[in-house]
């Protein structure tokens, strides 16, 4: 099935151009002339990914970006513009924007990191999927240990005896997929889609996960027998060792 991709510019040799390069990608691409048609198409239609010029008169790209996280969450973003500044970077990565190219982009440029970009949302989408089901399976997720501490991921909490910890959610997602998955791998890039629900790069992913997988183990090493469970594999990412 083919992508919906939205090209948003006011200037219309480049949007005529945008458009022509990625229908003969062979997506499906509609193009609006300003910031406010571009939310009325949005509102009418499902858009997998637009791409959006940051410079335009009346509603300016980030104003169109921030509408469209309400009404379009799931839509990846690519922020075009000749006008490169740190803090419309930091703005840009503050509304998750997947990428900020400057103009003028290349061919090669485009298509990679729309590629990527439809890439991540249907990442995103399985995990929301993975997510709804989980809810109806969450009440047979428990994990008695020999030492009789359970480990109950649809309540969140680690039992011993007396003691109770409790996960927070994201804390609560890393454990489950860790468990159920022992011995397996993950690179870090994985674990923040499926813990967290969106891609980043390679070399942000053990800076995200860091703190999170600091925060479980510290609640973890309360009960001996889940003490240094959480193993880390060098440059890697992570897994859950079983018996030892």
């Amino acid at each position: 099935m083919k992508s919906n991709i939205l090209v948003v510019d006011d200037e219309p040799v480049a949007r005529q151009s945008l458009t022509d390069i990625l229908k003969l990608e062979g997506y499906n691409v509609a193009s609006a002339p300003n910031g406010q048609a571009a939310v009325e198409h949005v509102r009418t239609h499902s858009i997998d990914l637009m791409i959006v010029d940051l410079r335009m008169p009346g509603m300016d790209g980030l104003e169109v970006v921030q509408v469209v996280n309400q009404i379009a969450p799931d839509t990846e973003v690519i922020l075009l513009t000749a006008f490169g500044s740190t803090e419309t970077a930091i703005q840009a990565l503050r509304l998750r924007i997947h990428d900020y190219l400057l103009k003028p982009a290349s061919p090669v440029q485009i298509i990679a990191t729309v590629k990527k970009g439809l890439a991540r949302r249907s990442g995103k989408s399985r995990v929301s999927n993975a997510l709804t089901n989980d809810v109806v399976d969450e009440a047979t997720i428990v994990f008695s240990l020999k030492d009789g501490t359970t480990v109950d991921l649809s309540r969140r909490q680690i039992k011993h005896k007396s003691k109770v910890e409790h996960l927070t959610p994201a804390e609560g997602r890393l454990l489950r997929i860790l468990m159920e998955n022992e011995g397996k791998v993950f690179s870090h890039r994985e674990l923040v889609l499926l813990v967290q629900g969106y891609d980043t790069s390679q070399r942000e992913a053990p800076e995200i996960l860091r703190p999170l997988v600091s925060r479980l183990r510290h609640k973890l090493d309360q009960f001996p027998s889940l003490s240094e469970r959480v193993v880390s594999v060098r440059g890697t990412g992570y897994l859950y060792e079983g018996n030892k």
